[in-house]
């Protein structure tokens, strides 16, 4: 079925177009039948809501298609990006798990399709179907070496150029054009970008600027390239010594 934001809404993970290695996609066909008696696929515009930090966990949702940022806010209404959820994750898995409520607020963006398993079915699915809490385990273990890289970039980097040259080198190795293409697209603002690495909005506008004259990337519009990676791969193992402290 072809969906409102230009891509085909899948009806059943048995003969989803999309499947590939991820959680669900390698389960047996005994296994995807059932998943499918209870899943409901939908589109999502960018700027979609699918849950917010620390609302009663209803489900999981499992990203078929599109990115999703997971950000934390503070009392005073500070937001930092924990994660930039790509195709072929399940969101939500921890809190389900853990019986809590959602610890992050989860919103498209760009055009979506994701799949809701409602939380008291999921649970029934992983009691019938072992297999599936093995993939589990990988997807919360790859949830925890993500946290923990985030958290040594953030937190043990001495300069937010520092953040910014690792945060794109990371973004460009995730990205599907990686291997084929020396562009890809960032669809961050600056203030999102800020958000990630734990900075403010002019610190990365000034940043890009300082790259772009290093000839480190080049920038236009949402499409990034990293013109010499290597120079961006030596600035990010300086010497914290010879890096400037900022902001």
């Amino acid at each position: 079925m072809r969906g409102p934001y230009g891509f085909e809404l899948s009806e059943s993970c048995q003969t989803c177009k999309l499947r590939g290695d991820e959680f669900f996609c390698q389960l047996s066909a005994k296994a995807l039948k059932d998943l499918d008696q209870f899943s409901s696929p939908s589109a999502y515009p960018a700027g979609a809501i699918l849950f917010i930090e620390e609302q009663d966990c209803r489900g999981i949702f499992v990203l078929c298609e599109g990115k999703v940022k997971l950000s934390i806010c503070s009392n005073a209404g500070k937001t930092m990006i924990l994660k930039i959820a790509q195709a072929g994750e399940v969101l939500g898995l921890s809190a389900i798990l853990a019986g809590r409520s959602y610890e992050t607020t989860a919103e498209t963006l760009h055009p979506c399709q994701v799949v809701f398993i409602p939380r008291d079915e999921f649970l029934r699915f992983l009691a019938h179907n072992p297999e599936a809490s093995q993939n589990m385990v990988k997807q919360l273990s790859a949830e925890y070496q993500s946290a923990c890289n985030r958290l040594r970039t953030v937190g043990l980097s001495a300069s937010a150029s520092r953040r910014l040259a690792k945060f794109l080198l990371d973004w460009r190795a995730g990205s599907k054009q990686a291997k084929s293409d020396a562009k890809t697209k960032i669809s961050l603002t600056h203030t999102e970008l800020a958000q990630c690495i734990g900075t403010t909005r002019e610190t990365v506008t000034r940043t890009l600027s300082d790259f772009r004259n290093r000839r480190l990337v080049t920038l236009r519009g949402a499409t990034l390239a990293i013109t010499n990676r290597a120079a961006l791969e030596s600035f990010v193992s300086y010497p914290r010594s010879h890096v400037a402290q900022e902001n």
